[in-house]
C-alpha cells in the first residue's frame, strides 16, 4: 500500500527543545519537557510518554530556526494538535508523535536580552 505525503511545508530534521501540555484534559495539566525532532512551519514531531490520542490539543512552546522563521531563530508559542501517533516505542519507552501547527506567535525575549547592545 503507498502512502500519500501530507505535507505542504517543508521539514527540517533537527533536534530543538520543546515543552508542552495537553488541553482539554482535565485529569492532566502536567508540562512536559522533551525534543521536537524535526520541525516546519506547520508542525513538529516529538517523542513522550504523555497519553496523548490524534485529535488532542496542546499548547507548546518550541525554538523555531532560522530556516522555519525566515529570519533569525525564535522561541514560539503555539497551538497544535496531534495528527498522528508512530505506536513503535523508542528505547526508552516514549513513542512519537505529530503535531500540526493551528496558530503560533512569538515569545518576547527576556527584559535584559532585549536591552543588550
Amino acid at each position: 500500500m503507498k502512502v500519500t505525503e501530507r505535507r505542504q511545508l517543508a521539514r527540517l530534521s533537527l533536534r530543538t527543545p520543546l515543552r508542552f501540555r495537553a488541553l482539554g484534559v482535565a485529569s492532566d495539566k502536567t508540562e512536559h519537557f522533551t525534543e521536537a525532532l524535526n520541525v516546519s512551519r506547520g508542525g513538529f514531531f516529538f517523542a513522550s510518554s504523555a497519553p496523548l490520542q490524534v485529535g488532542m490539543p496542546i499548547e507548546a512552546t518550541l525554538r523555531m530556526p532560522a530556516e522555519v522563521t525566515g529570519n533569525s531563530a525564535q522561541e514560539m508559542r503555539c497551538t497544535a494538535r496531534v495528527v498522528h501517533v508512530r505506536n513503535e516505542p523508542y528505547g526508552d519507552g516514549r513513542i512519537g508523535f505529530g503535531a500540526e501547527i493551528e496558530k503560533f506567535q512569538a515569545v518576547p525575549a527576556p527584559a535584559q536580552d532585549r536591552w543588550a547592545v
